[in-house]
């Protein structure tokens, strides 16, 4: 089976995507492209022949249309994902999932009320080769009970428009995620600190920033948050259990001695760093459409604790105070209790 992919936003994600489905990801095509700006729309469809559709709803619709990928503005995704669970189709949405914790839990709504699972959102980090390694050593109890977990998330540099608020919306989003999975846990708490600020960050900007978080069973997390670090794109992430600790492997590079040096490179950017884990992460989603079966990977229930929690630790950020999430309980239709 081919699955017939609708693509709803055709900036550089989107695009990036119809790329990869086209010519990375074996079972799929792209058949429909809408975007806000039509011309841009019609420059990704036209390389690989798929029609411009007005707007999201009429890729929803579209007969030629077996799932949706959502890559819009942030705040269109809960409009998009909801037409989609409605339609009955599969729907792939990039963070966030929907920009307020409300809209979210409509969408778990919606779903639940649909029967099955129908959506997946784009947090690719539980798909990198590391990440999935240090999850089987901690989920075969390698290290005993898991205690603390040090992180830190850098990037180069950021634009003037990046916002303090971001930092936790956009950037830690991707680790308050792969956290809550790899230790199976929930973060309860959210607390950040602020260090000496970089001299390189724009004048509005709170740069770097620590966030603590804590979890329903008492693991203590610290994540860096630094987004003008200047050498590279470094995600670190380790584990301290009862009887010993676990490292995120850093990515596989060469390394070389000379001139009284040993030197191995960073990567430059997050797409240097998980392209692999986005490829991974298209190819399982496809293959799931094609067999029939629901998918596996972050559910709605996901996106919403990664927009609660995140929402959070913005207003930790803003007010100085330890913050309580106030997650609702995770119904069984996502694994929770009955």
């Amino acid at each position: 089976m081919t699955v017939r992919v609708g693509v709803i936003g055709a900036g550089w994600i989107g695009t990036e995507h119809i790329r990869r489905l086209t010519h990375t990801v074996t079972g799929a095509r792209v058949t429909a492209v809408t975007d806000l700006d039509a011309d841009r729309a019609a420059r990704a469809a036209g390389p690989v022949g798929a029609r411009v559709l007005p707007d999201g709803a009429a890729v929803v619709a579209a007969g030629d249309v077996d799932a949706v990928l959502v890559t819009s503005w942030g705040p269109t995704h809960a409009g998009h994902v909801l037409a989609a669970v409605a339609a009955g189709k599969p729907v792939f949405c990039e963070k966030p999932l929907a920009t307020t914790a409300e809209d979210c839990l409509r969408i778990v709504e919606a779903e639940q009320a649909r029967g099955r699972r129908l959506v997946q959102v784009g947090f690719m980090r539980r798909y990198d080769a590391g990440y999935r390694q240090l999850k089987e050593v901690i989920d075969a109890g390698r290290i005993g009970t898991p205690l603390i977990v040090h992180c830190a998330h850098r990037n180069p540099g950021v634009p003037d428009t990046y916002t303090s608020d971001m930092a936790a919306l956009d950037t830690a989003v991707h680790e308050v995620d792969v956290l809550r999975w790899l230790l199976d846990d929930e973060i309860v708490s959210a607390q950040v600190v602020l260090p000496r600020a970089t001299r390189h960050r724009a004048a509005h900007l709170k740069d770097p920033q620590i966030m603590l978080f804590e979890t329903a069973k008492g693991v203590r997390i610290d994540l860096e948050v630094f987004v003008n670090c200047r050498y590279g794109y470094d995600i670190q992430c380790e584990a301290v259990g009862e009887e010993g600790l676990a490292r995120l492997p850093d990515p596989a590079a060469v390394a070389v001695r000379g001139a009284g040096q040993h030197t191995t490179p960073v990567p430059t950017d997050w797409v240097a760093r998980f392209q692999d884990a986005f490829d991974t992460e298209f190819r399982e989603w496809i293959a799931g459409i094609a067999a029939g079966e629901a998918p596996t990977g972050p559910s709605a229930w996901d996106g919403y604790a990664a927009t609660a929690i995140t929402t959070a630790t913005v207003e930790a950020l803003n007010s100085g105070a330890v913050v309580t999430t106030d997650l609702k309980p995770r119904p069984a239709f996502y694994g929770g209790a009955a």
